[in-house]
């Protein structure tokens, strides 16, 4: 999942409010709202690599973070600033070769972006090693494995036209 600072601001670039949302994705895995897999909290942006809880959507995820480090930023700093832009990207990811493409493109994030030379040495992220990290989960399909056939049953039980 990818969400933005409102109008793509610096603003988490603040030592102060990326240590608010961090915390805050990590209190919402801790109470169970999803496996955490890896993060990264850029100077504009986030990138999570996460599976929802059975009782937690995306939907409502993404709302526990934004809403919840929101009001933390607001209490602890004073002020209204809007600090999410609205809504989110995600992708569906099916094998261990994607979410290994994934998980790296995560911690890629701060050294393609010029900020750090190694993914350890960005302090917002999961790839520094401070934070406890949720193992992949063991629903993905083994890479090169076929999918399972899709069978069209829509016509199932279907009574064809009368002439």
């Amino acid at each position: 999942m990818t969400t933005d600072a409102w109008q793509k601001r610096a603003i988490f670039r603040v030592a102060e409010i990326a240590e608010i949302i961090c915390a805050r994705i990590l209190a919402c895995r801790d109470e169970g709202a999803f496996l955490l897999h890896e993060f990264i909290l850029m100077p504009d942006h986030l990138h999570l690599l996460l599976t929802p809880s059975y009782t937690v959507s995306l939907e409502k995820a993404m709302q526990l973070i934004k809403g919840g480090s929101s009001h933390q930023i607001h209490k602890q700093r004073g002020g209204k600033l809007q600090i999410w832009q609205p809504g989110f990207h995600e992708w569906t990811v099916r094998d261990e070769d994607e979410f290994r493409r994934k998980l790296e493109y995560i911690r890629q994030n701060p050294v393609a972006a010029k900020l750090v030379a190694r993914p350890q040495d960005w302090h917002f992220g999961s790839a520094c090693g401070k934070f406890e990290m949720d193992m992949m989960p063991g629903s993905l399909k083994p890479s090169g494995a076929k999918a399972p056939a899709i069978i069209d049953d829509s016509d199932v039980g279907a009574k064809a036209p009368t002439p």
